[in-house]
């Protein structure tokens, strides 16, 4: 079984959880990267005119272009890991243009979030709603600082 890990992280906690997942599975590693990636400033939810709370607040501006999305030899990977950070008890919006993007079918599918107090929320339903195809698993939430103890109990439940 051929297993990919895919990852949007705005602030490296995702990224660290998704590169340790895939040493354990010996998986391949896909980033999702915004076209415009998010600076700091951009990220302060607690400012009204930042981008990310402009983007919760109108759910139109969500549509976010990613520099790639096609990922090499897709057809190849039968499971995909899908890791991202809550936002307001969503995916990230990246994620949600990534996904859109892909035809799953053919695919099982584990998504995970990281996060420092919010819970996963339905964000693992959202995306499987957003997606086209592929039998997708229930969510896991990896609190944002996990350790790799933590993340490899988690990925023995893949095997």
């Amino acid at each position: 079984m051929k297993t990919l890990v895919v990852y949007y992280s705005a602030e490296g906690h995702t990224k660290k959880i998704a590169e340790e997942i895939a040493k354990e599975l010996e998986a391949d590693v896909f980033e999702i990267v915004p076209a415009e990636p998010y600076t700091k400033d951009d990220l302060n939810w607690m400012d009204d005119n930042s981008r990310c709370t402009r983007e919760h607040a109108d759910p139109s501006l969500r549509d976010i272009e990613l520099k790639a999305s096609k990922v090499p030899n897709w057809p190849d990977y039968d499971r995909v890991v899908i890791g991202y950070p809550i936002w307001w008890g969503i995916a990230a919006w990246p994620v949600n243009s990534f996904v859109k993007q892909q035809d799953f079918t053919g695919k099982t599918i584990f998504p995970f979030c990281s996060s420092h107090s919010s819970g996963l929320g339905e964000s693992d339903i959202e995306l499987k709603n957003d997606a086209s195809g592929g039998e997708w698993q229930e969510g896991y939430r990896f609190f944002q600082d996990a350790s790799a103890q933590a993340i490899k109990s988690w990925v023995d439940t893949l095997r």
